[in-house]
């Protein structure tokens, strides 16, 4: 059976490539601050910078290193980066940042043809006393519907390829489906719970951030129990993305 410590806390945020609503402000200083008084043991973010030429040397303070470098420093020893966007000046996508060590870490390309490119981050955590990894899958999925409803396919098709039905599994991430039409799929072909869901009968409402009317970020779980789960809307929140993070407590089950 389980114990009490084993408890870990999951941040989930679409951090805007480290800028405010409207790219008005670089926050990424601010944003790394925030993260870190949020107490979170494994953070997973989406529209991460892992280098941009023309950000670099027009924004003061910009750090010689990927975002994801940046704001993992000294608190979270371990991180991945799935590259996924790469353009002219640079290149984006997902990142994992765990204060422990995490066994393995592969990027599975779900991108649609002619559309912004899109990868499934999974990562296996050892997690201490827990008897198996924490198989964690950060995820943004594309604007369109029909984008999104392929890669929900490669999402499942990826847990069911690599992830046994009876490890600890998190999907997190910005899912861009204010219709909720992924929700059925994922919870009838993999058996996952959206926590909000479970309790609330509807995801939580993440976007914008200072109005927020649209429930675009999500937290899936499997095998998983979860003691609490928050939206963060209020400050510093609403003035570092243009989307609130999602927190939750998990445990394994027993």
């Amino acid at each position: 059976m389980m114990q009490k410590e084993a408890q870990i806390r999951v941040l989930t945020l679409n951090m805007h490539k480290g800028f405010s609503a409207w790219n008005r402000r670089f926050v990424l200083h601010e944003l790394r601050d925030a993260i870190r008084r949020a107490d979170a043991d494994v953070v997973l973010l989406q529209e991460v910078l892992g280098a941009h030429q023309e950000h670099s040397t027009r924004w003061e303070h910009w750090p010689e290193q990927g975002q994801y470098e940046f704001l993992a420093d000294t608190v979270w020893s371990a991180y991945a980066y799935g590259r996924n966007a790469v353009y002219s000046e640079g290149h984006h996508g997902n990142a994992i940042l765990s204060k422990f060590p995490i066994l393995h870490w592969h990027n599975h390309d779900v991108s649609i043809p002619d559309a912004e490119k899109r990868g499934l981050l999974h990562c296996q955590l050892a997690i201490p006393g827990w008897t198996s990894p924490l198989h964690a899958v950060c995820v943004h999925l594309g604007l369109r519907e029909a984008q999104r409803r392929d890669q929900i396919a490669g999402l499942c098709a990826m847990v069911e390829q690599h992830i046994g039905d009876d490890a600890p599994l998190l999907i997190g991430g910005d899912f861009n489906d204010w219709r909720g039409r992924a929700h059925a799929p994922l919870t009838e072909r993999l058996g996952v719970r959206e926590v909000f869901v479970e309790h609330t009968g509807r995801a939580a409402r993440s976007f914008p951030v200072w109005w927020p009317l649209l429930r675009l970020d999500r937290v899936y779980l499997r095998n998983l129990n979860h003691a609490r789960a928050e939206v963060l809307r209020g400050r510093p929140w609403r003035t570092l993305s243009d989307h609130a993070p999602l927190t939750l407590d998990i445990t394994t089950r027993p």
